[in-house]
């Protein structure tokens, strides 16, 4: 698990801060109750909370006492509009809404490594801005905290994700794609409505859509290459209110999963001329609608380097993790500055967005101690990079 560098009092605080906010999810764009905890955590530690034109989220600094760089550590702080079904003691007191991502985890460990960067600040050789973004499951609040000028100055940026499916002590850490694009569509079919018993009066959109449900499936199968990660699922298709009667319309939507921007555009190229192309077909019309998600999150290979010679220097577990389809919108930071996102495993009994995830605690130290020493290098690392030049 690698070596211990904290004591038992620190790893508790950092459990305690954690089932807080376990106890009091907030969702998107909603975190003031969130926001408030983690003022007052970092008040009562000294730490400087900053000035920005936030509704919700904080950003604090550590640091600043000598002329150096700034570098930032992002830690999310949403939740999400699920059932709690994980009978912890500490549950959700909130119904329909739970940590199923933990992002209180990760807003615990990010605090730890404030805390402990604290401890050091005199050493430290620049500054650390702590992000506290809300709003990552909507994949808005990287972009609300560029909007208010948290980067400002910056040069390189760090955040995690827990990994469930990796034990605690190890990380995945890599260069280039991590985490996906992550677009959403939604397709409205038009039809013309008639009584069921005489489809030939009308205009099925049901069987429209059927059509175009399935031809979108060849989409990855022929026109994107077998080694591109790449997937387009329908996971919604509403139409019709009774038995006897064809609608006038039907809707669906889904998502698209993509790395690569070519591919990305290939992909929505190809749907959208399939949905016409079909629909016409059966002289129908179908609109596309595209929703944006964020673009994938691409690690910078030197700032990996740096995150995996760290990880190993304090006793962790390093691997080449596989990348995640779920969509991150830490990608908007990275379309920035360059930076790294690290995968941290929490040894999880489900995946995210499970009504019974959960983690274990064990890992919230070792989160923090990494960051704590991954900030002290990339300072270093930064300041004799300006002073060579």
């Amino acid at each position: 698990m690698g070596s211990q560098q904290w004591n038992e009092s620190f790893e508790q605080k950092l459990v305690s801060i954690r089932r807080h906010l376990h106890e009091n999810p907030e969702l998107s764009n909603e975190e003031y109750e969130t926001s408030a905890s983690i003022r007052k955590w970092l008040a009562s530690e000294g730490i400087q909370i900053k000035d920005y034109p936030l509704r919700t989220g904080v950003i604090a600094e550590v640091g600043g006492l000598h002329d150096g760089p700034i570098i930032a550590i992002r830690a999310d702080i949403d939740a999400l509009p699920i059932q709690e079904e994980s009978g912890l003691p500490y549950s959700s007191r909130i119904p329909g809404r739970m940590h199923a991502c933990g992002h209180d985890f990760h807003t615990a460990a990010i605090l730890g490594a404030a805390i402990l960067l604290k401890e050091k600040e005199h050493e430290l050789q620049g500054t650390v801005r702590f992000l506290f973004q809300p709003a990552e499951e909507k994949a808005k609040g990287a972009l609300q905290m560029i909007e208010s000028g948290g980067l400002e100055g910056v040069q390189a940026i760090f955040g995690l994700h827990n990994k469930p499916d990796l034990p605690v002590g190890t990380m995945g850490i890599k260069d280039g794609p991590i985490m996906a694009a992550a677009d959403g569509f939604a397709v409205e079919v038009q039809g013309r409505g008639s009584h069921a018993a005489l489809p030939e009066s009308g205009l099925d959109p049901i069987v429209i859509a059927a059509h175009i449900v399935t031809a979108l499936q060849s989409i990855v199968s022929r026109n994107v290459g077998a080694l591109e990660s790449t997937v387009v699922s329908i996971t919604r298709l509403n139409s019709g209110t009774a038995w006897n009667v064809i609608p006038e319309s039907a809707v669906f939507d889904g998502t698209l999963r993509t790395f690569d921007e070519g591919v990305r555009s290939t992909v929505r190229r190809r749907f959208d001329n399939i949905v016409a192309g079909v629909a016409d077909a059966f002289e129908s019309k179908a609109s596309v609608r595209w929703i944006d998600g964020p673009p994938a999150v691409i690690n910078d290979a030197a700032w990996a380097e740096q995150a995996r010679n760290t990880a190993n220097s304090i006793g962790l577990t390093v691997v080449d993790p596989l990348p995640s389809l779920a969509g991150e919108d830490f990608a908007f930071y990275l379309k920035k500055i360059p930076g790294v996102f690290v995968f941290l495993g929490t040894s999880g009994p489900q995946e995210w967005h499970h009504p019974a995830f959960d983690v274990d605690e064990r890992a919230l130290p070792i989160g923090a101690s990494f960051f704590t020493a991954l900030a002290q290098n990339a300072l270093k690392r930064l300041t004799k990079e300006s002073n060579q030049t």
